[in-house]
């Protein structure tokens, strides 16, 4: 039942369990807290957020206090609450004196200055000077992982860091020990903290306890330019700022979107910016007596040029990288049909996703913020905490609200919620699809359930029956399903896939598809960004190479193209659940290196098939005229034509393999060029290695 209340002279009507924090803020009043944030418990532990409310024997905490428990007036007039007036200015100003008795005077140096609520919230609601001159109290500094660098005298005790560990992150090792002024916050082991997410609570530390090592003194806020972005670590599509300083990336943090990413990133995503610097190419190669040697750009084209022509177009092959743009791909497939080529893939090896099934077949069609409303979810084959940190914890956070029953095929993995492990093969998926398994009866009960096909599922040489099967529950599932509610879901690990297939960047009829062209199938070999695959059977392969890092595929490279990153171009990317978002330009490419679609267009004139288009604005154009899906901007697939989809699939057949499914991230923190180039993610994988053979080596004691 809504609620009138009257916030300083400014009559409103909230809703029934709004707090009065959040009914202050509808009014248009400014409530301080350091305690309090929207995505976290409430913990009432800070005092800032103090607000007077007429009857009241003393000021309340607003972010503690619903408006329904607020005492009704004898007459039956609204709540009056003052957020401005003298008592409650005092009560904030004697809170604010409380909480710097022991903060060291770290402004210049600390480097949250600048973007410190502390600091901020001192000079808005506190008062110039203070009645304590008692020594300030030391707190040793903890190590509580190699991110997060931390200064604990600073701490208020807002417990935001520890609340985020436990309730989003999944990680419960960080808490409040002891009592009184000898309060601290460590971890209870005395150990750092594994997660694929912990940097985000630095994010929340409202003061400088916790800050970001690898940018320790690197910059200040107010010397840096920010862009608003797209991250492609995963297929999350996640929104980011990159903030730079000249023609160098410093930093990434997260962009609030509630139905993408919430406004959390995982450690990859924020912390892979000294990979965007180290081991660039920064200008074209040319291999010379088995040696690659610099060369000009009108050496390298003319070659390249020269050997496509040789080649004929029946023995030239391309294949897409993870992390590769819409528009490149569209550019290199309209030079590839007007050569008359059919071997082009942008899938991973024997992936089996396949556009003409229709785009439900490949997409999340329950959208990720309907994570949130689910009752029943079916992971096969995947491992969302390592291929979709941020996904994962949008279904902890689901089930940590109860009322959601999780099953699992595939590697029992620790998933930070508790799952029921069905099998590890395809023989417990059939089991599911025929009925024989309790979790079937589960998701026939469920009004919102979700079934999520991994890369460790569709990935496999069998991933046509794997996808059958898998298509048979989600049809038996959405019988039983609210109505408009959709069920079969596809998680990606590459960023490039979605959009790629919505090009119909793979073989044309005849064509060669990546296993076969990365075997040695084809004379000529073009890998757009492609370094995921084994380079040692290309053979006798003349190998091009067009990619940003000299990772894999340059080292088995003939010609080195050297592109652009994506925070150095502007590209379009379709997330997993087929939204399409753009990464802008935050920087320009280093050296000699280009946007990957101009290079194409150059090429293109030389091998006698110019593309249509000299500027990014026409190549769209083209593009979106011939995918308009792509020209649907921050748009979800959400379910449109999931029942004609899954019956095809559903309809494939094959010969199953018996072996287990087995996870395709190995390691998290190195799955693409960029991050094999970080030392930061180097030293995390060497980290969670270590603590992987440790935590193994306790178990067989």
């Amino acid at each position: 039942m809504p609620k009138k209340l009257i916030i300083d002279g400014k009559e409103i009507e909230v809703a029934d369990g709004t707090t009065l924090l959040q009914a202050c803020e509808q009014a248009g009043s400014e409530i301080p807290r350091f305690c309090y944030h929207e995505r976290l418990s409430i913990a009432g532990n800070c005092r800032m957020c103090l607000v007077e409310v007429e009857g009241a024997p003393k000021p309340i905490a607003s972010c503690a206090q619903t408006v329904n428990e607020l005492r009704p007036n004898p007459d039956g007039s609204p709540n009056v609450v003052h957020t401005k007036s003298e008592t409650v200015k005092k009560a904030r100003e004697g809170v604010m004196e409380f909480l710097l008795i022991n903060h060291p005077l770290d402004c210049p140096i600390c480097d949250q200055g600048g973007e410190c609520d502390l600091q901020d919230q001192a000079m808005a609601f506190g008062i110039g000077g203070s009645r304590y001159h008692e020594n300030k109290r030391a707190v040793e500094d903890k190590y509580i992982g190699p991110l997060i660098k931390t200064m604990m005298t600073r701490c208020i005790h807002c417990t935001r860091c520890v609340r985020f560990m436990t309730e989003v992150a999944g990680v419960e090792e960080l808490g409040l020990i002891s009592r009184g002024e000898d309060a601290e916050i460590t971890t209870y082991l005395e150990k750092g903290i594994l997660s694929e997410m912990s940097a985000n609570a630095v994010d929340l530390c409202p003061v400088g306890a916790l800050t970001h090592r690898p940018w320790a003194h690197n910059a200040r806020p107010w010397e840096l330019r920010k862009t608003e972005s797209i991250d492609v670590m995963d297929a999350v599509g996640s929104n980011i700022r990159v903030d730079t300083r000249g023609a160098e990336v410093m930093r990434i943090l997260p962009r609030n979107n509630d139905a993408v990413n919430e406004e959390w990133i995982s450690d990859k995503t924020r912390h892979i910016v000294d990979g965007l610097r180290s081991q660039r190419l920064d200008q074209p190669y040319v291999r010379k007596d088995g040696r690659l040697v610099p060369a000009s750009w009108d050496e390298v084209l003319d070659l390249v040029a020269e050997r496509v022509k040789a080649a004929g177009p029946e023995k030239i092959g391309v294949v897409a990288g993870d992390l590769t743009g819409a528009e490149e791909m569209f550019a290199l497939k309209e030079l590839m049909d007007a050569l008359g080529g059919r071997n082009m893939d942008c899938r991973g090896p024997h992936e089996v996703l396949d556009p003409a099934a229709g785009r439900a077949g490949y997409v999340f069609n329950t959208t990720i913020d309907a994570i949130d409303d689910a009752d029943a979810i079916l992971i096969i084959g995947s491992n969302p905490r390592h291929e979709a940190a941020v996904l994962n914890a949008r279904i902890r956070g689901r089930w940590r609200r109860g009322g959601l029953q999780v099953g699992l095929i595939g590697v029992n993995a620790p998933l930070t919620y508790a799952v029921t492990h069905i099998g590890s093969g395809i023989q417990s998926l059939a089991d599911v699809a025929d009925g024989k398994h309790g979790f079937a009866k589960v998701l026939a009960d469920a009004k919102r359930p979700m079934v999520i096909v991994g890369a460790g599922a569709y990935g496999r040489e069998d991933g046509a029956v794997v996808m059958s099967l898998a298509a048979r529950i989600a049809e038996a599932a959405k019988k039983g399903a609210d109505e408009g509610w959709a069920v079969f879901n596809v998680l990606h690990t590459g960023a490039a896939r979605v959009a790629g297939l919505d090009l119909g960047f793979v073989p044309g009829e005849g064509g060669l598809a990546t296993a076969e062209m990365v075997s040695g199938g084809v004379d000529v070999l073009w890998l757009l960004g492609a370094d995921e695959f084994d380079v040692t059977a290309l053979g006798d392969t003349f190998v091009i190479y067009q990619g940003t890092h000299g990772d894999a595929g340059a080292h088995r490279a003939d010609v080195i193209l050297p592109g652009a990153a994506y925070t150095e171009k502007s590209a379009s990317y379709a997330n997993t659940e087929g939204r399409v978002q753009i990464a802008a330009r935050a920087v320009f490419p280093p050296g000699d290196a280009k946007e990957d679609w101009a290079i194409i267009r150059a090429l293109s004139s030389r091998v006698g098939h110019t593309l249509s288009y000299d500027t990014l604005g026409e190549l769209r154009a083209k593009m979106h005229k011939a995918a308009p899906v792509l020209a649907r901007i921050d748009e979800p697939h959400g379910g449109e034509g999931e029942v004609e989809a899954v019956a095809k699939l559903a309809n494939q057949g094959g010969m199953a393999d018996a072996t287990a499914f087995e996870p395709v991230i190995p390691d998290f923190y190195l799955t693409n060029p960029i991050a094999r180039a970080s030392a930061v993610m180097a030293e995390l994988s060497a980290l969670n290695k270590a603590a992987n053979a440790a935590g193994s080596l306790n178990a067989a004691e």
